[in-house]
């Protein structure tokens, strides 16, 4: 969302942005791609110019909020991607202070300079610290009491986890309450730290989280956490499927097994370790790791996906900046015209189909190296254990004994090899068929959508605007609920079974104050407007403003902190 965008008027009156067409025909433009004289176009506005379809509801606002935008390009300072570095420079005398919450001046008017928290020199190195709200807490104390498990804990620790914090408790009073019985640390430097979100500033998503709990979890439900139960039989169906299908794989190592292996494997992605590394499987924390686990026996890692999905993707849904889902695949896939275009984009929506059956074998890679570098493409794993480390190569080794190592002992090396390169195909298309249309309609995308402050200083609406849905229960049992991802962006922690109530209530909300709420009836109506999407994004001009992370900003909240 950050780059500020501004449209000339023709442009306004044809359509203006990505994916604003005038009644749904005609070119599209670029955010940007007009020199000439412009002015900024209200979110408002946007919204009922927003595209529409017999498929898709895009409603219009009845009572414009107030918008503001700004032509300067948005920058967050310090930045994530750099571990909050901000670059102050040591002066010549050394002069060190530690937790001043403003640069100063010595004596003899040198720049004083500041150990971030990260360094090892620094007071704080060696705490684990996080940060709700501007305030900074060891959770050394909670270690080992934390409801959810460590794993879930672990990454709050080196960052600001208000976002985290505040869009995985149902029940904040009660969970707010057992963060401030947490050591304050005094004196801590706040402001090197990236500030994250603030979801409990969206009166969206206050309103929608107080119904939700009020609705469908009654009666102190939510604090005895009701709300992360109810899938145990789709988990108990979807772990005898995979075990089924492994064992007529590892027995005939056939195309076909090797194919139902591969779905089977992608419905373990899709449902179970998707949900239980959000802590939604269970109440209880462990149950919620062995699901969370199955994710490293079908390819993946449990850690990595962890750090890449919910401390970059989920808090910073379609940020050009931070959600690594956008930026990850660039050069090669452009997902948003607001990353630089290059001439082989025009062709995208079609050479994409051949790229994704190779998704997997991407994540694979990109494990390894996140296991070397300790981080991910979007974020740092400041708060990882050891043996959460050694978790990627323990499953790594446990996949590939199962996919390769195991039928090749029984059916030789070249059964083997077509084998496991039908599963990695055959799993890859079905994770990128489902994950891809999530967020890349062109509501989602948008940016005459996203580039005002409403959206991006409204956590809520944020995830409103950049996810979509298609189906209904059906489709919700055999996603894991992905298939309601505005519901799943909203409340990761609730179970996916509870998702189709939840809709109608979100739905409801979204009319209410007019703001667009995109829903296909199928998947296929879904991949349509995807394709439509990747064939415009791959054509559309540069912005004046389009650059490659890091750029950007989180609005007005951002610019009062940097």
């Amino acid at each position: 969302f950050y780059f500020s965008c501004t449209m000339s008027s023709s442009s306004m009156m044809s359509g203006g942005g990505l994916g604003l067409r005038a009644r749904g025909r005609g070119s599209s433009a670029a955010c940007g791609a007009s020199r000439g004289a412009s002015r900024p176009l209200g979110l408002s506005r946007a919204l009922r110019l927003a595209r529409t379809t017999r498929q898709v509801k895009v409603l219009a606002v009845a009572a414009p909020p107030s918008t503001s935008t700004s032509t300067e390009t948005r920058k967050i300072q310090p930045h994530p991607l750099n571990d909050g570095r901000v670059g102050f420079v040591a002066d010549n005398t050394s002069n060190v202070h530690v937790g001043v919450a403003e640069p100063e001046s010595d004596s003899n008017n040198n720049i004083c300079t500041y150990l971030e928290p990260w360094d090892p020199a620094s007071p704080y190195a060696n705490k684990e610290w996080t940060v709700y709200r501007g305030v900074a807490y060891d959770l050394t104390p909670f270690r080992n009491a934390h409801p959810a498990g460590n794993v879930l804990l672990n990454l709050a620790v080196g960052r600001d986890a208000t976002a985290l914090f505040e869009s995985y408790h149902l029940d904040p009073a009660v969970a707010v309450k057992r963060l401030q019985r947490l050591p304050v640390l005094e004196g801590f430097p706040v402001h090197l730290v990236p500030r994250a979100p603030y979801p409990n500033d969206s009166d969206l998503y206050n309103t929608i989280r107080e119904r939700v709990k009020n609705e469908l979890f009654p009666d102190g439900a939510a604090r005895r956490g009701e709300h992360r139960t109810g899938s145990e039989w789709a988990g108990l169906t979807v772990l005898v499927t995979f075990v089924s299908t492994a064992a007529l794989y590892v027995s005939t190592a056939n195309v076909l097994a090797a194919a139902a292996f591969g779905l089977a494997g992608a419905w373990v992605g899709l449902t179970v370790q998707h949900c239980g590394n959000h802590g939604a499987m269970a109440r209880d924390w462990r149950i919620n790791l062995f699901w969370g686990a199955m994710d490293d026996l079908i390819g993946g890692s449990s850690l990595c996906w962890r750090y890449h999905h919910q401390v970059s993707h989920h808090v910073h849904c379609n940020d050009t900046d931070m959600d690594e889902d956008v930026y990850s695949a660039y050069p090669l896939i452009r997902f948003d015209a607001r990353l630089p275009r290059k001439p082989w984009h025009k062709y995208q929506h079609i050479y994409m189909w051949l790229a994704f059956p190779f998704m997997q074998l991407a994540f694979q890679v990109g494990d390894l190296k996140a296991f070397f570098e300790k981080r991910t493409e979007g974020a740092v794993m400041h708060g990882a254990a050891a043996w959460e480390r050694g978790s990627i190569l323990v499953g790594k080794a446990a996949h590939y004994m199962l996919l390769f190592i195991v039928p090749c002992m029984l059916h030789g090396w070249v059964a083997a090899c077509v084998g496991a390169t039908i599963y990695m195909m055959i799993q890859g298309i079905a994770l990128a068929s489902v994950f891809a249309v999530s967020h890349n309609t062109f509501t989602n995308k948008d940016p005459n959508l996203l580039e005002v402050d409403d959206t991006r200083d409204d956590w809520g609406l944020q995830q409103l605007i950049t996810s979509a849905n298609w189906g209904g229960r059906v489709g919700c049992f055999f996603t894991g609920g992905l298939n309601l991802q505005i519901e799943h962006h909203l409340f990761p922690a609730i179970s996916f079974m509870h998702y189709p109530a939840i809709a109608k209530i979100v739905e409801e909300e979204a009319n209410k104050r007019g703001y667009p709420y995109v829903h296909h009836k199928t998947l296929p109506s879904i991949l349509g407007e995807f394709i439509r999407f990747m064939k415009t994004a791959g054509e559309a001009p540069d912005s004046v403003q389009s650059s490659f992370p890091p750029a950007g900003g989180l609005g007005s909240a951002a610019r009062q902190s940097a």
